[in-house]
């Protein structure tokens, strides 16, 4: 059984586009045509495309992707084990942010002002739960820290591999849109950036777009955060703040 390009982009998540530039790279090559020069894809062709889009979720550029698929002493079975490790310790990372943006938030609340080292404390070196100790010192006593806690502590190893999934996907959309050359401040960029505000809103804490304007801010004003964008589109950091700041004036 085969499947046609626009059949396999719907099953992917994502665009022709994406699907003719892989081909015209040699990176996904559909293994048939159609009598009319349309290309058809088979299973195999699928789950090509399922590890491509494991290692560029996972920050790996085309022609590493490329070499990794395409060499002889590598079997699936070792691509899927290297990609679950590398999922685990984006999971593992994603708490530790979650947990790095609700002390920011708390000390904004609270008129602290946090040093460099303690915000950007999640990105070095260091004891996790260090980090959680020192946090529920200084703001354990308040309503959003048990709130924050409250629902991380509800999170299965599954749910956070959900949460991570969802916050992939509209990195993804973002992205797409950037690649596709829409500017930050169009209807499709600003529901995007809609879309990471009620994720952050659903899963952690209540987003307000002032809160969300910081956060965009931060993406452009630390470097560490910065890269985390670039390495999933280059340019993204900053298509990524200015789309958010372009959907909180559309709804101020």
């Amino acid at each position: 059984m085969s499947y046609s390009v626009g059949q396999v982009a719907g099953f992917a998540g994502v665009t022709v586009r994406t699907l003719h530039h892989y081909d015209e790279i040699g990176l996904l090559v559909p293994s048939e045509r159609s009598h009319a020069g349309h290309r058809r894809y088979c299973d195999d062709d699928l789950d090509r495309l399922q590890q491509i889009l494991f290692y560029r979720e996972l920050g790996f550029p085309l022609d590493e992707v490329a070499a990794l698929l395409d060499d002889p002493d590598t079997d699936p079975r070792t691509h899927l084990r290297r990609q679950h490790e590398l999922l685990t310790a984006r999971i593992t990372k994603l708490q530790e942010m979650a947990a790095a943006v609700e002390t920011a938030m708390e000390a904004k609340k609270m008129g602290i002002n946090l040093t460099p080292e303690e915000k950007f404390e999640v990105f070095g070196d260091h004891d996790p739960d260090q980090y959680a100790e020192e946090v529920e010192r200084r703001w354990g006593h308040t309503d959003g820290y048990k709130e924050s806690q409250r629902r991380a502590a509800s999170y299965t190893k599954e749910d956070w591999q959900r949460i991570n999934d969802e916050l992939t996907a509209v990195h993804a959309r973002m992205g797409d849109l950037l690649v596709q050359g829409l500017p930050a401040d169009s209807a499709d960029a600003m529901d995007v950036a809609e879309e990471h505000r009620g994720f952050i809103c659903r899963f952690h804490y209540d987003c307000t777009y002032a809160i969300h304007t910081c956060l965009g801010e931060m993406y452009v004003a630390d470097e560490r955060f910065t890269a985390t964008y670039e390495a999933i589109r280059p340019g993204l950091a900053v298509y990524m703040r200015d789309a958010i700041l372009a959907n909180a004036a559309r709804n101020s």
